[in-house]
């Protein structure tokens, strides 16, 4: 019985109770996402494989606006899609960016630290 009162709730939108508005810096705002204890270099590799599969959804649209004969409310709601797509890939790219750049950072200060390591251990043996 529970089941098909679930059901019904996910099919009209109603996901779950509405979420409360924060006030302060981060108000309006999306949250980040939680890391799941993923690397950053796993991150980076989970991007990159939505990426592709956003621009390869993307391709296929595009083919079937170029291709197709739609009607105009056919042919509005792929041009609505191609947007969303659109969006979420520019998404997706600012996010590969931010963990790239955060990866450059990581690998820098493992360098220093290993040139330290071997600086000391130079100092020691001699």
């Amino acid at each position: 019985m529970r089941m098909k009162h679930d059901n019904a709730r996910l099919r009209r939108g109603a996901a779950g109770p509405p979420r409360a508005v924060t006030r302060g810096s981060a108000a309006g705002k999306m949250p980040k996402k939680k890391r799941e204890n993923l690397s950053v270099a796993q991150e980076i590799d989970g991007l990159e494989e939505k990426l592709s599969l956003c621009r390869r959804n993307l391709e296929e649209l595009n083919i079937r606006l170029r291709r197709e004969e739609l009607s105009s409310e056919a042919r509005r709601a792929l041009e609505k899609e191609k947007n969303n797509l659109t969006s979420k890939a520019s998404s997706y790219e600012r996010e590969l960016n931010s963990l790239r750049r955060e990866n450059r950072k990581n690998m820098l200060l493992s360098v220093a630290i290993f040139l330290l390591l071997l600086l000391a251990y130079a100092y020691w043996t001699m």
